[in-house]
């Protein structure tokens, strides 16, 4: 359904009347597509005194063929190494770095700041200044305007060289709708640079669930633009529509039942050479918790957790060295939600599974992670209520909802080589919503 409100405010004269009545101005995204450079202008490079990042930081922007131009009147991204901020006395460089610089940040730019991992601190004082790097990400993240976001990298000692893919999704516009979060990157991952950055998933299949629409059709055409073979998986009352998003993906349509008692032996037999697994499928039966049968409950823990536990038991041994699992979690998994006990529990508990798995299967350099989407639009968000509706595209520091690409996008990053060192982290897909932010 078209969000007739940013039609209007971001008309000349929308702009104009939005801006008089002090009214939420959202701005039109600019989102990847192929050919689109990482970094859309200059880059403004900044670093702490003593940073461990800089070798690597200018590594990776050069890689990415980012404009390096300390003096850019006006950049399309801020980046700073602020690795070594070892004591809180010392926040005062962040400060000095951002504040003359601020308000120069082009429509749609991007804040980065890197960081190391709070509980990897050498000292109480350091792990102090390294979280307060965190609020900080948060509180700018909602100051800026325009479509600029802002990331938080936390990277661990020995992660220096691992961090190129996630600095490429947060720079880029495949990261348009993710906003104020903290991606954590880890040592002893294996990162694999691709041979194409526009291709990373060249050569290896993967797996969507709840691929016939939405999300997960999505998902499916964004890793096949990168390169994957996709099998998509939905209901057999879905076929028609599965068949129809898988066929000019030259994928393979699979009609499952997932929570069907022998639907993980059925999927084992056909994903010969699976490499990604990403579980999308979902429902909601919406009710407060007093109203709520409990079929409505099982039906949704079955779909969305219980089914997906299941099959993830039986297909990750599949999965080769360097796999990747991608969970579709939610920001109502979170925070909750009123009317959504069942859902709100069901995705809570993928966020948990997420934690369990990754230091269980990293022996094998499987990465395990979730993506928590916020208001998307899709079918099923157009049948909200109007006020609800609303109410879901506009408490977020982009005042908008997102599309079912931002949500692929960050599902390709997940499930991108170069992302090895990234594992059990729950990112949020929801331009930074109010709600549990």
């Amino acid at each position: 359904m078209a969000d007739r409100y940013l039609s209007f405010a971001t008309s000349r004269a929308g702009a104009a009347l939005v801006g008089r009545l002090g009214l939420p101005r959202p701005a039109r995204l600019v989102r990847h597509r192929p050919g689109l450079p990482v970094a859309r202008g200059p880059v403004l490079l900044g670093e702490s005194d003593g940073g461990r990042l800089g070798g690597a930081l200018r590594a990776a922007l050069d890689s990415c063929g980012a404009e390096l131009a300390p003096h850019a009147e006006a950049p399309a991204a801020l980046v700073f190494d602020a690795t070594g901020i070892r004591e809180t006395g010392r926040l005062d460089q962040v400060h000095a770095f951002l504040h003359p610089r601020i308000r120069a940040l082009t429509p749609c730019g991007r804040l980065l700041v890197l960081g190391t991992p709070p509980e990897l601190a050498a000292s109480p004082g350091e792990s102090a200044a390294q979280r307060a790097l965190d609020g900080f990400v948060r509180s700018v993240a909602k100051e800026l305007r325009a479509g600029a976001t802002a990331h938080l990298l936390l990277v661990a000692p020995g992660a220096e060289d691992a961090i190129e893919s996630t600095v490429r999704f947060a720079l880029s516009a495949r990261s348009a709708y993710v906003s104020g979060q903290a991606v954590r990157i880890g040592p002893g991952g294996r990162a694999t640079v691709p041979e194409d950055w526009e291709r990373p998933l060249a050569g290896r299949t993967a797996l969507v669930t709840g691929a016939a629409r939405g999300i997960g059709a999505t998902v499916a055409e964004v890793l096949h633009r990168d390169g994957a073979r996709v099998i998509g998986v939905d209901v057999p009352a879905r076929g028609a529509e599965l068949r129809a998003t898988m066929q000019p993906l030259a994928g393979t349509a699979v009609e499952l039942d997932i929570t069907a008692a022998d639907a993980p032996d059925r999927l084992a037999e056909r994903v010969a050479g699976l490499d990604v697994l990403v579980h999308n499928a979902g429902i909601t039966r919406d009710r407060t918790l007093g109203r709520m049968a409990a079929d409505r409950w099982r039906a949704v823990l079955d779909v969305n957790l219980v089914a997906v536990e299941r099959l993830t038991e039986r297909l990750a041994p599949v999965l080769p060295e360097g796999g990747r699992i991608v969970f579709t979690s939610s920001i109502s998994g979170i925070a909750g939600n009123v009317g959504q006990t069942n859902y709100a529990a069901s995705k809570a508990g993928l966020i948990g599974l997420t934690q369990a798995l990754a230091p269980v299967l990293a022996d094998r350099a499987v990465t395990v992670n979730a993506v928590a989407p916020g208001f998307i639009e899709t079918r099923m968000t157009a049948a909200v209520p109007f006020p609800v509706r609303t109410a879901g595209r506009r408490l977020n520091s982009l005042s908008q909802g997102g599309l079912p690409v931002d949500v692929a996008e960050a599902v390709a990053y997940l499930a991108s080589p170069g992302s090895g060192a990234v594992t059990g982290q729950l990112l949020r897909v929801c331009g930074q919503a109010l709600l549990g932010a």
